[in-house]
């Protein structure tokens, strides 16, 4: 199966050696994504909810750019370096992600890219 790769500009370019996503059939793989800015790629200041938006605005983006949305998702990963941000999280997504909700896993990590406190990524069933 073909695979083809998405890129868009309303979400920050990988600084990896990944690609922000992968669509392979009616699938899309979208890379983790960290509260970085996709204009200045500097991680977003203030407060913890604030840096869960920008991570949910760049998954956003980039279904968007895949030819779907969030309400595609089938599969939403969630790293936190504080657990108990968890319940903030919820309330964040629940903005994001209509109901029936996709299926999710939320796991606490000792450390994220560029010192971040959250990394969600997803899979887009289009």
């Amino acid at each position: 199966m073909a695979r083809s790769i998405i890129s868009t500009t309303e979400a920050p370019a990988a600084i990896g050696t990944y690609s922000q996503a992968v669509k392979v059939g009616s699938t899309v793989y979208i890379s983790g994504q960290i509260p970085l800015d996709p204009v200045t790629q500097t991680m977003v200041t203030g407060d913890f909810e604030a840096q869960v938006r920008r991570v949910f605005e760049n998954l956003k983006a980039i279904a968007i750019a895949s030819g779907g949305t969030l309400a595609d998702a089938v599969k939403v990963n969630i790293f936190l370096t504080d657990l108990s941000n968890f319940a903030l999280v919820n309330k964040v997504m629940s903005e994001y992600f209509p109901e029936p909700y996709p299926a999710r896993a939320a796991i606490g990590v000792a450390s994220l890219p560029r010192g971040a406190a959250v990394e969600a990524d997803c899979i887009l069933g289009l």
